[in-house]
């Protein structure tokens, strides 16, 4: 593996921890376009970069998921009887989109999570808080809701917490709750949709140098690492510095990396 690709995904790391610290944004949203350009960079098939971008990513956060759940889990944070109900749903979701990931094109993919990517910085940009209206769903309810947020994350490959907050949120569950369970549900989501790119990629038969299935590993190595160690640095900085205002600069940020995204695969 080439050094500048290596100091690539150590910076990348550094950035996506920090970043997951400071705003507390899953880090799928910044790793997918840039892995994707590291990927079309290194000269790798084009009808799979983003395949192997979004793999990559998702294999990342597992990590992440973990830390954040401890951590939240020790302030109480975590509505676990919800967690209990809502993941089976999330882990048929993930698993099975990643199947329909497999199946389509870079190019829908790149233009999907675009478009994605401009609902996230929207959001993050007018913080734009749902007004509290009902109760959280039964068994059932629960289940289809996880199927949907396992789905969409599994596509995206983020952690879910963009659309799970909101949707708890929705039913009146505390916000500081709303976002413990979310990092909580982060994991299943992160796992099964791991295991699902790389069950699915082994059909591709890429003969890519550690590459499993649509999974690069030496990536996945390094930039869980760096984040992992990156996050509690981020999350100091947050009590220090303006975090609005340089969430409206990341907002902004995010739509040169969706149009970014696009035109390296276009």
């Amino acid at each position: 593996m080439e050094a500048e690709l290596i100091v690539s995904f150590i910076v990348l790391g550094t950035i996506v921890g920090f970043l997951a610290g400071l705003l507390g944004i899953g880090g799928g949203l910044v790793m997918v376009p840039v892995l994707t350009s590291l990927f079309v960079w290194q000269g790798l098939p084009s009808e799979s970069v983003v395949h192997l971008a979004l793999g990559t990513s998702m294999a990342s956060i597992v990590v992440t998921s973990i830390s954040s759940m401890r951590a939240h889990h020790k302030k109480a944070g975590v509505l676990w009887d919800v967690v209990k109900l809502i993941s089976p749903g999330i882990l048929v979701g993930a698993f099975l989109a990643t199947f329909l990931a497999s199946v389509l094109s870079s190019v829908f993919l790149a233009i999907f999570f675009a478009c994605f990517l401009v609902f996230a910085s929207t959001q993050m940009f007018l913080n734009k808080k749902p007004k509290p209206s009902r109760m959280l769903p039964g068994a059932g309810g629960l289940f289809a809701a996880g199927g949907i947020i396992g789905s969409i994350s599994a596509l995206v490959s983020i952690g879910g917490g963009t659309i799970t907050v909101p949707y708890l949120s929705w039913h009146n569950v505390d916000v500081k709750k709303a976002i413990g369970t979310s990092a909580a549900i982060g994991l299943p989501i992160s796992v099964a949709g791991t295991i699902g790119y790389m069950v699915n990629g082994l059909s591709a038969g890429l003969d890519i140098p550690y590459v499993f299935g649509f999974v690069y590993l030496p990536g996945v190595v390094l930039i869980s690492v760096m984040s992992f160690m990156m996050a509690p640095v981020g999350a100091h900085a947050a009590h220090k510095l303006p975090v609005p205002i340089l969430k409206k600069v990341f907002a902004v940020l995010l739509l040169g990396l969706a149009l970014k995204m696009i035109s390296s695969v276009i």
